[in-house]
């Protein structure tokens, strides 16, 4: 039975491209036709029947368990092929029917309270240090970086995006600056070095809390940065500017309200503030199975239209929202490139397992980026109209 579902639910995805399925019993398949053509093996009899009662998970949890064998180890064009027929509206049933159960249980899955918050960033932040070395720039920069041209490295891409994000902000020496989700402090830093703002960042990761501070420190920078480790929602002070980077992803749908309301208290009534988030193209959905399990718990990645209803809500003038597309496929295949030439000291650090889970995790997403429904949204937001100038000429005179 399990077989025979399986196959169903492979051709109804795969249209356009072929991939040849060989399956526990030596039963060998193909769905679709023409380029690019891929050839995969399933080795274990449970695994169809895990595929077919959840395709994202089970898929995703086959790979990582090496009970899915793709030929050459080409994980970027199986994923590509997949993603690539789901983006042209080529689904199963069962697959719309998980979609249409986790909209149901949204309030459920991405309920965060304070101390559920703390629990999922510590499950995927205050992982090794040494982890995040093998694959980030420098500056730790765990977010989508800016290319403005391809022919600049990760590090200076990273740091066009700071740079982006501060010329968003009009950040003039002497302001205060509160960094929502401040990760390992290269945004604060930044900001405190070439802008000459103070800056308040909070984390509720330790392994960030603790690095930032020495960061800090060994900058000289006390007098202007300061690190918390702290909920954004226990902060009671007002700032000129609110930033965040790569946090939005982790409120949650339930919170969104409770979100955008303290990013409009924390403003000075002239504020701006500037939310960088991943975001989705397509209708409010759910979070991918695999993703919610074994690397971001409890996040979501948003709709526009979700989120500018709360916005709304919580009577912020939206100034400006930039959609940036491929950027983030750009980040992702760099830090792919930094991971597999690291894959020795990933499995020193844990375990083959670990190292497919995590190759999952980054090829996964940048394909979702070039062939499914994912960008990054900017929202640069006041609570007056004339805060920024009418035009964008500013960001890049």
């Amino acid at each position: 039975m399990w077989e025979r579902i399986f196959v169903d639910i492979v051709h109804a995805i795969v249209r356009d491209g072929t991939l040849h399925v060989t399956l526990p019993s030596s039963r060998k398949f193909s769905a679709g036709s023409g380029e690019p053509q891929i050839t995969a093996a399933i080795t274990e009899t449970d695994r169809l029947a895990k595929i077919v009662k959840d395709p994202d998970l089970g898929t995703g949890e086959g790979y990582m368990e090496g009970e899915l064998v793709i030929e050459n180890d080409d994980l970027r064009g199986f994923m590509g092929l997949l993603l690539g027929n789901m983006r042209s509206g080529h689904q199963h049933w069962i697959q719309r029917a998980h979609v249409n159960v986790g909209k149901h249980l949204r309030r459920v899955s991405q309920f965060n309270p304070a101390r559920k918050s703390r629990e999922n960033v510590a499950h995927h932040y205050d992982l090794s240090a040494e982890l995040y070395d093998i694959f980030l720039d420098a500056d730790r920069q765990y977010s989508c970086a800016y290319w403005p041209t391809d022919e600049i490295t990760l590090e200076e891409a990273q740091l066009e995006k700071k740079r982006h994000i501060a010329r968003k902000l009009l950040i003039e020496p002497g302001m205060t600056v509160l960094d929502i989700g401040c990760g390992w402090g290269g945004m604060a830093i930044t900001l405190a070095e070439e802008f000459g703002a103070h800056v308040v960042g909070v984390t509720l990761s330790e392994e960030q809390y603790s690095l930032a501070n020495k960061r800090v420190t060994e900058k000289g920078l006390q007098d202007k940065v300061e690190i918390r480790l702290q909920d954004y929602r226990d902060v009671t002070e007002t700032f000129d500017r609110v930033v965040s980077v790569g946090m939005f992803e982790h409120v949650g749908v339930p919170h969104y309200d409770e979100y955008f309301a303290a990013v409009r208290e924390r403003m000075t009534g002239d504020g701006i503030a500037l939310i960088h988030t991943i975001g989705r193209m397509n209708p409010p959905g759910i979070t991918s199975a695999f993703i919610e399990k074994y690397i971001f718990p409890g996040g979501y990645i948003p709709a526009l239209s979700e989120t500018v209803a709360a916005v709304e809500r919580q009577r912020l003038d939206q100034m400006d929202i930039e959609v940036w597309r491929l950027h983030y496929a750009k980040t992702l295949r760099a830090w792919q490139l930094r991971f597999e030439d690291g894959i020795d000291k990933v499995h020193a650090l844990y375990d083959e397992r670990f190292a497919r889970m995590w190759r999952y995790y980054l090829v996964a997403s940048e394909m979702s980026f070039v062939y499914g429904q994912q960008v990054v949204f900017h929202l640069q937001l006041a609570k007056q109209k004339d805060s920024v100038p009418i035009t964008r000429d500013y960001l890049y005179s």
